[in-house]
């Protein structure tokens, strides 16, 4: 039948085709971007009105559905049923930002000042060294690779709608003029009558009119799994609530409906919440503005020592030209090169350490984030409980028993013997066989009016009765049953019976568990013997005067690891809170079990009991927990927010819409918070996308709350994130530790280029030297870190304040510049006044010689015993003095590498199992001597073979800096907040 009405309809989709492509340019209208008006509830009455009210407002018919020219007027009007695609940033744009942006340019303006000064040279001298050459060349390979990495692993979430995009149907059936019509769903306008059946996704947002079993899966909207049946009737106020009302994308699950277009393209709920989403903007994550007020210090520090010293050197009457190469010289020797690149694989290496654990980082940056993370917004299902609906209790015999809702259910014997007694269990094996045999004659399906579902069945016990059998509302259950069954036999439903049936709901609905009524009949023979016509229309079977068995009560139970890790949360300074679209009553209890509300910790409405007085003569002070309504939170001011926010330590919120999920995002952040926010759902797009981070669940999640988020959780536990924070945290620590190790190296490359400029003793270490240290004996060993385990309190100090614990601070330059870096530079000096003494020049000679000493025409200049040197010698000389320096730098990394594992604990504590920097410290010496002792380097990088002798003098100055830090650590761990961790501990 539908090949035949593609066939029918041809011409009227050939000129719905054309009128499509001729209004399709001033169809096109922007989409409704203004944030606050997203933000806002959505506000319609399309439900609640009569269908004749309806049929006015759209001007269309039940029967015959919209004429062309109304079609082509709404269109013209609306434009296409079509999600409007947002600005999106270029390619090569986003190429140049990772190129061009922060720490690059400033190892751009390096490189330029190195091709500038090698420039100059070339035109001046005639034999100009190639040392800025090289040095320019090194920077702008460093920049490209790690500018290129840094594009590819660039996971934003500017694809969020492409996402939305996969999610609009392609094809709908609609009548117009009284004809049944396939058309592209774009196509579509307010007014028209469309028809969905089961496997279809729902065109755009339609009030329905016709239902037969129809359902839909609302779970990419709301994040419930459960489907959702769909009636002609008003049930609720909410739109979002109402079940006459099917939205745009959403599937149909079961059944047929017709319904009336009332929203189209971005004015439909889906299409709210994808502007919504594409519309928030994104702040820089934590890490990203550490990494920036790192650089805006050390930019600082470099361009003032390169300017200052550029003018001391003028004021000392150097040549500008050499006053432009120190001006080079102090500004690389000041920025790490090679610290771009260890940033950003420290980072690669715990997103990969973190996928092992169910944690998949879409976003580089996003790994600390979640350790910094100060607040922690939870979706209920799926993340905190088992996303499956479990018996909690029963009620029966007069007794209620409790039943097994862990996910590993080993002991629930009892349990098994109370549903056998009820009927609900039978002991036989395949449940599918079990239906085969107990086939079911007739059903009078669930529906909002009736509030219960009736199913008769032929039974193959050996009764030939037919066994009617109703569930549904306990109420309506009861009200339908004259009997009782107690302790194996029928007793009369008497008011002793109600008072104790009802004493039971309340106690069971008080858990905030979803209970249900059971009670059955078996039908007379005489009555309804075999092949009896049962009728579900009109109905002629007894559907009251029933035997009541009992209830059972169902909830969707915590997740076994949950508690543990809310626990560890609490211990580690970090607020829970659950925003939830679930009932209150149901969200107060699963935050009970879990421990999002702490035992012994009250609510308003657990205080007014208590103390047996009204609500609203409690003082909300006095509870600490709070449980709020999404009804409560419409009219809630953002100051009055700020204040639940700010009072609560634990706090439920329930009921509440994607629009309100954003608004509790936004008031944590006001807070200061660094907010993480988890969600399934389409609806959970924009908070996920405005927190942070974004936590999408790998399993239930849809793909648009996927690409919303910067991570996914692929085991859907809420006990990831706490891994997540642990790893987060640890990260933050280890690059601590790896940008103190890197920065310590900087003064002895430093420091020989002022002595350098301010006594003119000639130069100790060279620029092409500082290099071989920067982007070769230092990265293997400053990625390790990365590798180092946790220090013992890592779990329980609160989370950092982005404002005062910075990743740089002023005392890790301390440590590094004032205190580790000069025990460094006065090895390298040590080294470097050894071997021109051993080869005649006293230091009192240096002073003052660097002009004679560069000077190519002078081959007689005598030492301190009167030997003459040639230029050729002298350089010889001066190669072996920068070789010297450098393994001397690499000799005393090897202290500062070990005592960098450990800010606070003894490295006897810590121990050496961290085998990658133990493999480091093995690399960066093997590189080292490599560069000593390969030949022909010393043309190249004027590298010199050294004697062995010369390693040694260095050593002494790293047991020194090694023996130095633990004493530091130890009067740390004594007296904790005392003033040496005030001043040292970064």
């Amino acid at each position: 039948d539908d090949d035949d009405d593609d066939d029918d309809d041809d011409d009227e989709d050939d000129d719905d085709s054309s009128l499509m492509q001729a209004d399709d340019k001033k169809a096109k209208k922007p989409a409704e971007n203004n944030l606050e008006d997203l933000k806002r509830e959505l506000e319609i009455d399309d439900h609640k009105i009569s269908m004749e009210e309806l049929l006015r407002r759209y001007e269309t018919d039940l029967e015959k559905g919209l004429t062309d020219a109304k079609v082509r007027e709404v269109f013209a009007r609306d434009g296409p049923n079509a999600l409007t695609p947002p600005k999106t940033t270029p390619e090569w744009l986003k190429f140049c930002r990772q190129m061009f942006g922060g720490f690059a340019m400033l190892l751009w303006l390096g490189a330029i000042l190195c091709f500038v000064a090698h420039g100059i040279s070339v035109a001046t001298y005639e034999e100009a060294a190639n040392d800025n050459l090289w040095l320019g060349i090194a920077l702008t390979v460093v920049v490209f690779i790690t500018g290129c990495f840094s594009y590819f692993q660039e996971a934003k979430s500017s694809r969020i709608m492409e996402s939305f995009k996969n999610m609009v149907p392609p094809l709908a059936l609609a009548i117009r003029n009284g004809e049944k019509r396939n058309l592209k769903a774009e196509e579509l306008v307010v007014g028209d009558l469309v028809e969905v059946k089961f496997g279809d996704r729902v065109p755009a947002d339609i009030r329905i009119v016709q239902a037969h079993g129809f359902k839909v899966d609302n779970s990419s909207l709301t994040g419930e799994s459960e489907p959702q049946s769909r009636l002609p009737e008003c049930t609720h106020e909410n739109a979002i609530e109402t079940k006459n009302l099917a939205f745009f994308s959403t599937f149909a699950v079961e059944g047929t409906c017709r319904g009336l277009v009332v929203r189209t393209g971005d004015r439909t709920v889906m299409g709210r919440i994808a502007n919504l989403a594409s519309s928030l903007e994104t702040g820089e994550t934590p890490i990203a503005r550490e990494i920036a007020h790192f650089i805006h210090i050390i930019t600082g520090v470099a361009v003032f020592l390169g300017v200052s010293f550029f003018v001391i050197a003028f004021v000392l009457g150097y040549p500008w030209l050499e006053a432009v190469i120190f001006l080079i010289g102090i500004i690389v020797a000041n920025v790490p090169e090679g610290l771009l690149a260890t940033v950003t694989v420290c980072l690669t290496l715990t997103a990969k350490r973190m996928a092992k654990k169910n944690c998949l980082v879409k976003n580089l940056e996003a790994v600390e984030t979640l350790g910094s993370t100060s607040t922690i917004c939870s979706d209920k299902t799926g993340t905190l409980t088992q996303n499956r609906m479990t018996v909690a209790h029963m009620w029966f015999d007069n007794r209620i028993v409790e039943a097994d809702t862990s996910e590993n259910q080993q002991n629930n014997l009892e349990t098994s013997y109370f549903l056998f007694k009820m009927n609900l269990l039978v002991v036989i094996g395949n449940v599918i066989k079990f239906r085969e045999q107990n086939r079911k004659i007739c059903e009078l399906p669930f529906n909002s009016t009736n509030k219960f579902q009736v199913s008769i069945h032929e039974t193959q016990d050996g009764d030939d009765r037919y066994l009617l059998v109703m569930k549904g509302a306990p109420e309506r259950i009861l009200e339908r049953s004259s009997t009782i069954y107690i302790d194996g036999t029928d007793i009369e439903l008497n008011e002793y019976w109600k008072a104790a049936f009802n004493r039971s709901y309340l106690e069971l609905g008080g858990l905030g568990e979803r209970v249900l009524g059971f009670c059955d009949l078996r039908l007379p023979i005489t009555d309804y013997p075999r092949g009896y016509d049962f009728n579900s229309d009109d109905i002629n079977f007894p559907v009251t005067n029933l035997r009541f068995l009992g209830l059972v009560s169902m909830i969707d139970p915590p997740r076994a690891a949950v508690p543990e890790a809310v626990a560890k949360c609490r211990s580690a300074g970090i607020k829970v809170i659950m925003v939830t679209g679930d009932h209150p009553i149901t969200a107060k209890a699963i935050a009970k079990a879990v421990g999002i509300i702490s035992e012994g910790q009250e609510t308003v409405e657990d205080i007014a009991q208590r103390l047996n007085i009204p609500v609203e003569q409690v003082d909300p002070s006095h509870a600490k927990a709070c449980v709020v309504h999404g009804n409560d939170l419409k009219s809630m001011s953002p100051s009055e927010i700020d204040a639940i926010l700010r009072d609560h330590p634990e706090i439920v919120f329930a009921r509440t819409s994607p629009q309100q999920k954003l608004i509790i995002v936004e008031g944590c952040q006001r807070q200061g918070a660094i907010v993480a926010v988890t969600g399934d759902g389409v609806n959970d797009s924009p908070a996920l996308k405005k927190a942070d981070i974004g936590v999408a669940m790998g399993i239930a999640g849809s793909d648009v709350s996927k690409q919303a988020a910067d991570m996914i959780l692929l085991d859907d536990n809420f006990a990831s994130i706490v891994t997540g924070v642990e790893e987060g945290r640890l990260i933050f620590d280890n690059l601590k530790k790896s940008i103190a190790y890197t920065l310590t190296s900087n003064i002895p490359e430093i420091t020989p280029f002022l002595m350098y400029l301010i006594t003119d003793i000639p130069l100790p270490l060279g620029t092409i030297t500082i290099l071989c240290i920067d982007l070769g004996t230092d990265m293997v060993p400053a990625i390790s870190l990365a590798y180092e385990k946790a220090e013992t309190d890592i779990m329980k100090r609160r989370p950092r304040d982005p404002k005062h614990d910075r990743l740089v601070n002023e005392r890790l330059i301390s440590m590094a510049y004032g205190q580790i870096g000069m025990i460094q530079a006065s090895a390298g000096f040590f080294v470097y006044l050894v071997i021109m003494a051993e080869n005649g020049f006293w230091p009192s000679r240096l002073i003052g010689l660097r002009k004679s000493w560069e000077s190519k025409t002078l081959n007689d200049l005598e030492d301190s015993y009167g030997q003459e040197w040639t230029y050729q010698q002298r350089k010889a000389l001066e190669y072996t003095c920068h070789t010297a320096f450098f393994v001397s730098i690499v000799i005393v990394q090897w202290a500062d590498l070990i005592i960098c594992k450990t800010r606070r604990n003894s490295l006897y504590h810590q121990g050496m199992t961290n085998w990658m920097l133990n493999f480091g410290l093995v690399f960066e010496t093997v590189l080292a001597a490599a560069l000593c002792y390969t030949p022909y380097l010393d043309k190249g990088l004027n590298m010199y073979p050294l004697k062995f002798l010369w390693w040694l003098p260095a050593m002494p100055f790293s047991l020194a800096i090694f023996i130095y830090d633990e004493v530091r650590k130890y009067l740390i761990r004594r007296n904790p907040g005392g003033w040496v961790e005030q001043e040292t501990y970064y």
